[in-house]
């Protein structure tokens, strides 16, 4: 498998998130203090008081909470610390920079 790093801003990683990120794909989120791998099951881009917000759903794979989570990616893009992304043949670590 292919490793590749990135280094992108919090909205250039929503553009990502939002461009190359499909269904069924491996996304592991890490912000603050939170560390939240999973299986991606959607990813919309709806409206929230007139504002586009990119919400993701993901099948969380931990040992202790194993269960569907739906994340705002814009409320939580400045505390991205690290994104990775892992399909069948690559796997991408982006470095969120602030």
């Amino acid at each position: 498998m292919i490793e590749k790093e990135i280094f992108l801003t919090p909205d250039e990683t929503l553009n990502y998130i939002k461009d190359n990120v499909k269904n069924h794909e491996i996304l592991e989120l890490s912000y603050n203090r939170i560390y939240a791998p999973g299986e991606v099951l959607d990813i919309s881009v709806e409206e929230d008081w007139g504002d586009e917000v990119l919400m993701v759903s993901i099948h969380l794979n931990g040992d202790l909470v194993n269960d569907v989570v739906r994340v705002n990616m814009n409320n939580i893009k400045n505390d991205l610390l690290e994104v990775r992304h892992i399909t069948k043949n690559q796997d991408t670590i982006i470095n969120v920079q602030n």
